[in-house]
């Protein structure tokens, strides 16, 4: 094709909590009036700062102009749960054991946390957002204990190490009676997502890398042998484009009707007084996911990472129209007030300081869009909800390809098939949000 132009921008429902927890950060300026570069790239999250960081390793002195629609942090990058997962998390399936090869996936995704921890190291991220703490998959019936126990036969059939919490040492860790047993597993890095995004673009506009927040891509178009991208107030020319949209790349005309785009919700509590965490107990950083996927992620924090503040995350809605509505969120966040009062009943009734939607996208069979889209155009999206493993990965392959760098890791995206076509509207969305809602009910306790 010679254009592309976007049919949607970017549209977010909620404040980036994670963002401000920690207050204003570096400005970037917009794009305004008509540049150059060696390559562009549309979206500042993890897959394209990723993808940034790895252009300028393989091509030192490159001209890298990177185009964010919102702020750096405030879009996708900042409302996610900040797990970054080494171990198979699929969560279309029941206990999150893979389909594919999972030994494989295990070591792509410890190249993603490799080359993250590199940059946070580097670039002087603060280590408490970085932090190689290891999460839990948390057990409150049977049918999680079951899911639970199912997933350490399969990661002792892997030889990866994991350990089973007995409910006693649950409540140890986090003050709630509600968890019946955990599976401790040692590999994950709990994130402070906006802090991890902000140090990461910083570092990068250091190495040289130019950084526009509040430049939304309306389209590009090809120019003789270069692209010209434009948005509102300017607009660059490259030879090279990368794609770093997840979701997005649908509002682009790619992949039409096979991107399943799905909404998750969260919410945060004020920061926690001295005679409130004395009521709480437990240890001041953990994360929990739910041993079902459908369940409730569970989060506590502390000063470093912006506060002692307990975070909640639950429900799932998807919306082709790439926009969560107002009911979705009021419905969410009537649910995870319930949630958390289960789990912490020495809290019940605490007002939550923010409430926010965040956008995942999702294809059947969990593959990627990673590969070339056009002439000097490639992608880096379709992330499949591990955007801070899979976006660093799709991020580091793309810019590996649009640099003609084969290794391992791009054998495998390239590899990947198309996400298959999905039903048509509007049988998608009602079908889909009935089958969503089925299994939050079925995983209500967990």
């Amino acid at each position: 094709m010679n254009a592309y132009r976007a049919r949607r921008l970017p549209h977010h429902l909620g404040p980036a909590a994670w963002a401000e927890i920690l207050g204003p950060g570096d400005a970037y300026p917009s794009l305004e009036g008509d540049g150059t570069a060696d390559i562009a790239i549309i979206g500042g999250g993890f897959a394209g700062l990723s993808a940034a960081r790895r252009l300028i390793q393989i091509e030192p002195g490159a001209r890298v102009v990177l185009l964010e629609a919102g702020r750096i942090a405030e879009g996708a990058a900042g409302r996610n749960s900040g797990f970054m997962i080494d171990l198979p998390h699929d969560l279309q399936s029941d206990d999150y054991s893979g389909a594919g090869d999972d030994r494989a996936v295990i070591a792509r995704n410890r190249q993603a946390i490799e080359f993250a921890g590199a940059a946070a190291r580097d670039y002087g991220i603060a280590p408490a957002y970085f932090d190689r703490a290891g999460k839990i998959n948390g057990a409150a019936s049977d049918g999680a204990e079951a899911h639970n126990a199912s997933y350490a036969r399969h990661l002792a059939a892997l030889g990866e190490p994991c350990e089973m919490l007995d409910a006693q040492a649950m409540r140890d860790l986090t003050g709630s009676a509600h968890y019946r047993s955990g599976l401790y597993s040692p590999g994950t890095v709990m994130l402070q997502p906006a802090g991890y995004i902000r140090g990461l673009a910083k570092g990068l506009a250091k190495a040289g890398a130019l950084i526009h927040e509040r430049s939304a891509v309306r389209g590009f178009a090809r120019q003789g042998p270069d692209w010209r991208i434009a948005t509102a107030q300017g607009s660059v020319t490259a030879p090279r484009v990368i794609l770093a949209v997840n979701g997005h790349l649908e509002s682009f005309g790619i992949e039409r009707g096979r991107l399943m785009q799905l909404f998750l919700y969260a919410v945060i509590t004020p920061e926690l007084d001295a005679e409130t965490l004395a009521r709480l107990g437990g240890a001041p950083r953990w994360g929990i996911t739910p041993s079902d996927p459908m369940g409730t992620t569970v989060r506590r924090i502390d000063a470093a990472q912006g506060g002692n503040r307990l975070i909640v995350r639950t429900c799932a809605t998807l919306r082709p129209g790439m926009s969560a509505r107002a009911s979705d969120l009021a419905r969410a966040e009537r649910t995870m007030r319930r949630k958390f009062d289960v789990r912490f009943p020495q809290l019940v009734g605490m007002r939550m300081e923010h409430a926010w939607a965040g956008h995942l996208c999702l294809s059947l069979g969990g593959v990627s869009v990673t590969r070339q889209i056009d002439e000097g155009v490639w992608s880096a999206c379709v992330q499949n909800g591990l955007g801070t493993a899979r976006g660093t990965l799709t991020g580091m392959a793309a810019a590996e390809i649009a640099a003609g760098v084969q290794s391992a890791l791009t054998a495998h995206f390239t590899a990947e098939p198309r996400p298959r076509r999905l039903p048509p509207q509007p049988f998608r969305e009602i079908g889909a949000n009935a089958v969503i809602r089925l299994k939050e009910w079925r995983a209500r306790d967990e």
